[in-house]
């Protein structure tokens, strides 16, 4: 029968429709503002005396607070607010209550009911744009990294020939390469087939002059290329992990051209706060224990005592074994015994320094020294009466073992002494981001404010309303009863639309609003041409059943050639572009897919439950027909 759907088609379209709603409706519930309160490192556990301290900060400026709750880990705290102008001063009274050794992040707390998190419904994410936040932009120093691995050349080449005890001058020319003389050419040629053994990815030149015979070794394009392709992401991922310290949800930290790293940052107002966090510096040093008992100056060794290591204290030899710079992975585990420890993996020159270290030092004891660079906070009242805070940058270094060297230790071992789980956990979380693999500049930063960033959704969901009732108002009154059809699947394809985005975790931007504007516009594009069909038919003397049934079967294929183009272009803008442009080209992307499925089969089904299944004189389509 013509224009009737099998039943299947119709509990398809109204489950997912329902699915929709459901998915679509935690949106409807605007989150609260809040603070969360982490501490610096996870061994810092938040209780009932932390936010007890937090909530009189509060109570003493005058600040309305409520729904205070601590995750049941300890690892951070979370205190609601009545108003969100307040935050960026409760930000700062309780940062000055807790102290140093916490952070204090803005942060939306979500108020979807519980049936609907336990569904996995969750609101929309919103971007830096709309929520407010800081936007970094760092360069990469490339050449810094590429001259780092000059630098490793000229010691493993240095160390190679002393080893092979072939005399000549090792050092790096004015031009960054390699650079070798000997005083013959035998001993020119050793030292050819070392190098090109031991780093065949170097080339090779020799030129000789008057009494000399040298030797140049210098990277190729390929090799600069790849060497500047890990120092960003190397630093990518380290800057990942440390943003995660900040307690804000869905950082962004992606790679923007060749030696770019952009950082945003939502919630997060204190510039300041985010840059230490970025440029947080922490590193391991493996040293051998003083032997006390021999006489040695105050250059030959160095003194550290532990407070929180049970008044552990040792002398340390100044000359350091290696550093975390050589922890290639690092894994927290337990040992036999169920205490924590890190399983440490170092590159090969790592490897072999440790080896070198302990096979002359059996019996001995090794200190594992972690250092970390940390601030301290002072107030000052300056003169228009305003109280700033400065901060103070000083070394933490904490012994975490000096066990005795049982025997030689290779590329792969374990630290162990550890206290707790988390305190393993932090320190493999650390040595994985490593130390930045080329040094970072911020090159661009700025802050969006929470209030432009409400009156950006304003004006974003006013645009949406206005261009959907501009297009609510042309369908009813040129379509009439297809115009109705098409408006009530246009409804339906927002929901699924905003719902589809909560499903994937898409995060909204300002130009992702952009884009939804921009689908309200292209829905109805479809049911324009499949009405425009369905009219041209009837003046061809088709019936009315069958003019629907020809519109709807022949405008198909032009539908979808329109919006498989369309599609094809926004997934290569989600390709190339930066934040804003993939913000426009998710939504449009989203909504071509939703929208195809609304027009087509949605406009259908409702087509056919009004005009499906009975005789029909006339159809109520406009245009004199």
């Amino acid at each position: 029968m013509l224009n009737k759907y099998p039943l299947w088609k119709y509990l398809l379209v109204l489950s997912v429709l329902v699915l929709g709603l459901v998915y679509a409706a935690p949106n409807l519930y605007k989150p609260d503002p809040a603070l969360q309160i982490t501490g610096e490192s996870s061994a810092q556990l938040i209780d009932e005396d932390i936010m007890a301290r937090a909530l009189k900060a509060l109570e003493d400026e005058g600040i309305e607070h409520f729904g205070e709750v601590i995750d049941p880990q300890g690892r951070n705290g979370l205190v609601r607010l009545r108003d969100a102008e307040a935050q960026l001063v409760a930000q700062a009274r309780v940062s000055r209550m807790l102290g140093d050794g916490f952070i204090v992040a803005l942060n939306l707390a979500p108020t979807t009911p519980k049936w609907l998190s336990d569904l996995g419904a969750q609101p929309v994410k919103l971007g830096l744009d709309l929520r407010g936040g800081v936007h970094f932009k760092l360069e990469v120093d490339v050449d810094a990294a590429i001259e780092r691995r000059m630098e490793y050349y000229l010691n493993a080449t240095k160390r190679a020939l002393r080893e092979e005890r072939i005399r000549g001058y090792v050092n790096l020319d004015k031009r960054g390469r390699l650079e070798t003389k000997f005083k013959s050419e035998s001993l020119r040629e050793q030292a050819r087939a070392i190098v090109a053994e031991n780093h065949p990815e170097l080339v090779l030149d020799r030129q000789d002059e008057e009494g000399s015979w040298n030797l140049y070794a210098n990277m190729t394009e390929a090799t600069r290329k790849e060497i500047a392709d890990y120092a960003v992401s190397q630093n990518l991922t380290t800057l990942r992990n440390r943003v995660n310290e900040l307690g804000v949800s869905e950082p962004l930290v992606q790679r923007q051209g060749q030696n770019r790293i952009v950082v945003e940052l939502a919630g997060i107002q204190d510039t300041a706060e985010a840059k230490r966090i970025l440029g947080k510096v922490a590193n391991l040093e493996f040293r051998m224990v003083a032997k006390l008992e021999a006489p040695q100056s105050e250059k030959q060794r160095y003194e550290y005592r532990s407070a929180d290591r049970a008044g552990m204290s040792e002398w340390l030899e100044r000359s350091v074994i290696l550093t975390g710079e050589r922890v290639s992975n690092a894994q927290a585990s337990f040992d036999q015994n169920g205490r924590p420890n890190v399983q440490i993996s170092l590159d090969s020159e790592g490897g072999t320094a440790m080896s070198r270290a302990t096979r002359n030092n059996i019996k001995r004891r090794m200190g594992v020294l972690f250092i970390e660079r940390k601030y301290r906070t002072r107030y000052e009242m300056q003169e228009d009466g305003t109280e700033i805070a400065i901060k103070t940058p000083y070394d933490e270094k904490k012994l975490l073992t000096a066990p005795v060297i049982q025997s030689a230790l290779g590329a792969q071992f374990q630290i162990t002494g550890l206290d707790s789980p988390m305190e393993a956990s932090e320190l493999a979380l650390m040595l994985r981001a490593g130390a930045l693999a080329a040094p970072i500049s911020f090159v661009e930063e700025r802050t969006v404010g929470p209030s432009l960033g409400a009156e950006n959704i304003r004006l974003g969901v006013k645009s949406v309303q206005i261009g959907l009732a501009l297009v609510v108002i042309f369908m009813v009154l040129y379509y009439r009863v297809f115009g109705v059809a098409a408006v009530l699947a246009l409804s339906a394809n927002l929901v699924l639309l905003i719902a589809f985005m909560s499903i994937i975790g898409a995060t909204l931007t300002l130009p992702g609003i952009a884009g939804i504007v921009l689908t309200v516009g292209m829905a109805v594009d479809a049911n324009v041409l499949i009405f425009s069909r369905i009219r041209e038919e009837l003046r061809n003397g088709l019936s009315p059943q069958m003019a629907i049934h020809a519109g709807y079967e022949r405008a198909v294929a032009t539908i979808l050639d329109a919006n498989i183009t369309t599609l094809i272009v926004a997934v290569i803008l989600y390709a190339v572009g930066t934040g804003p442009v993939k913000g426009f080209a998710v939504t449009l992307s989203v909504g071509i897919v939703t929208s195809m499925f609304t027009a087509i089969l949605g406009t259908r089904a409702i087509t056919n439950l009004i005009y499906g299944g009975r005789r029909v004189e006339k159809l109520s389509i406009g245009g004199g027909v």
